[in-house]
């Protein structure tokens, strides 16, 4: 293969989800063009996901530290500029992100089109239709950039095999594991935790449940859950996000909320079904390569609004409830089905 001779910047910080979104899309451009040398400015704590990545080195942005303000991103942008990056393509297109743009020697980019006015208008009921994926619009500033990136036939990274701690975490058994990540930021997009124990409860007689969350509050309810039924193990807070990647590419499904847990097992190819309270897999943030019966939707007739906001944080009253439309017998069989 030849080396790389080209070298780009890709610029995609904040959140989980948006940051895994962007795993299958760089996979394919590098895949599709082995000229280039790809520098991806991001948050250190994302830099496992890119980890088989060809001709992909992460760049950590430090933005509570050194980069902080106007004259810390001036300071990012001279370490960037050793590189005399050919191009840029901002995955991300918010202030920041632009007042860094203007002291890069670059001048050649491309910012993403987010699609706010389509959004707006699905969010206030004017048109029900899938907008463009969030995958595809990543996809667009390198086809805008000159290098065309097809998603449709996508490749992922084997199965990790575990090491003995983590099989030691997991327990012995000879039964398929299936992950569950119960939580969102917004209590709209969450499926009702009573509802959430029938899964568990159910799936549990036959498969080896796995919990995945973070942060006190949920590590308190997972082990919780996992006191209260057989063959459930909770491993939030146990391990590192290397070892979390190793255990989710050993999932045969992943029950997610509309969450960075869906995006993190869809950019493993993992088989990803998701529940959807308040927010729509037509706004574009269905997790990558799943059929749309794997999206689990909230009942419209009930809850005729949604969705009410693109991330989930803003709904009419008692619509916080709305993935609860959804019976947890329904959940289970589309599970079933799969495996």
């Amino acid at each position: 293969m030849p080396k790389p001779t080209k070298n780009i910047l890709v610029i995609r910080l904040s959140a989980m989800g948006d940051v895994a979104m962007t795993v299958p899309v760089l996979r394919a451009l590098t895949q599709q063009h082995p000229e280039l040398n790809v520098t991806l400015l991001t948050r250190a704590f994302f830099t496992p996901f890119f980890r088989d990545i060809q001709n992909l080195n992460v760049f950590s942005a430090d933005f509570k530290g050194k980069h902080k303000g106007v004259y810390g991103l001036y300071k990012l942008a001279r370490e960037l500029n050793k590189n005399r990056f050919y191009v840029i393509a901002d995955l991300h297109n918010v202030l920041r992100t632009k007042v860094l743009k203007q002291f890069l020697r670059c001048k050649r980019f491309i910012s993403i089109d987010k699609g706010r006015k389509e959004k707006k208008q699905l969010i206030a009921g004017n048109i029900f239709e899938p907008l463009k994926t969030t995958h595809q619009r990543y996809a667009d500033v390198f086809n805008g950039l000159g290098y065309p990136v097809d998603l449709s036939n996508p490749s992922f990274p084997e199965k990790v095999e575990l090491t003995s701690k983590l099989q030691k975490l997991l327990g012995a058994s000879s039964k398929k594991m299936v992950g569950i990540a119960p939580f969102a930021a917004h209590e709209g997009k969450m499926y009702p935790l009573e509802l959430t124990k029938k899964v568990i409860e159910t799936l549990s007689k036959d498969y080896k449940m796995v919990l995945f969350g973070g942060g006190k509050k949920e590590i308190d309810v997972l082990n919780e859950l996992e006191s209260a039924f057989e063959n459930t193990v909770n491993i939030a807070g146990k391990l590192t996000l290397d070892e979390e990647l190793d255990v989710v590419s050993n999932l045969e499904v992943m029950l997610s909320m509309d969450s960075g847990n869906a995006h993190i097992a869809a950019m493993l190819g993992i088989k990803t079904v998701t529940i959807w309270g308040v927010t729509h897999p037509f706004a574009g943030f269905a997790p990558f390569n799943q059929p749309n019966d794997y999206a689990l939707l909230a009942d419209r007739n009930q809850f005729s609004k949604i969705p009410t906001s693109v991330y989930g944080n803003k709904y009419p009253e008692n619509y916080e409830a709305a993935a609860g439309s959804i019976p947890p017998e329904a959940v289970v069989k589309k599970i079933k089905s799969i495996i």
